[in-house]
């Protein structure tokens, strides 16, 4: 992990949907921090300092320091729930972590050396048909995104999401089918097979 995060909160007493709506109206996002073997504790966080967070792609896969008064805690943002017709955040989920006990989170792919790719090379085209996956580790083992090297794929192949090397210490835990495709390279726009051959029979 490269570089560091921190989100000032303060605590509400008062739960609701009418202090919600206060709270939006002060600027502020309704927030809960849970999990550590604690209890739940309502917060709330400065929605542009938010907007601001959320412009970098690493907070959502990064260890977090909140700080709750004069207190700060270890957390990372399990769900964020927006507005949904305006550019406002609803309400934030953090979820407390312990270095011993393994967090499942969504962390998005990079498409590393796409330019070089043989089969953009050869004429193909590439197609990402998922841009994130599902993964478990421990904090400490927490990527920022999982990298794909595409400099090798060439016209016609497809790269399965079983087929993704995991850094040290993750392992992949999306829901799908594991055979899902991630990146597919077609031929040519024109070439008499367009579409990459399944590898099962019919």
């Amino acid at each position: 992990m490269s570089g560091s995060f921190e989100v000032f909160a303060q605590p509400r007493a008062v739960a609701g949907t009418g202090a919600s709506r206060r709270l939006r109206r002060e600027g502020r996002v309704p927030a809960i921090v849970y999990g550590g073997h604690r209890e739940p504790e309502k917060v709330s966080v400065a929605h542009n300092d938010l907007l601001k967070h959320l412009e970098h792609e690493s907070f959502y896969s990064h260890v977090l320091d909140l700080k709750i008064g004069d207190s700060s805690v270890k957390v990372v943002l399990k769900d964020l729930q927006r507005h949904p017709a305006k550019p406002f955040i609803q309400h934030v989920d953090f979820l407390r972590i312990t270095q011993d006990e393994k967090l499942r989170l969504t962390v998005p792919l990079h498409f590393i050396n796409e330019e070089r790719c043989r089969g953009l090379k050869m004429g193909g085209q590439v197609s990402h048909a998922i841009t994130e996956v599902e993964i478990t580790c421990l904090p400490k083992d927490l990527p920022e995104f999982i990298g794909i090297d595409m400099s090798e794929l060439e016209v016609g192949q497809i790269l399965h999401l079983s087929e993704i090397q995991m850094p040290e210490g993750v392992t992949l835990a999306h829901t799908p089918d594991p055979d899902e495709p991630v990146v597919i390279i077609y031929g040519p726009r024109g070439a008499e097979e367009e579409t990459p051959a399944d590898d099962t029979e019919t």
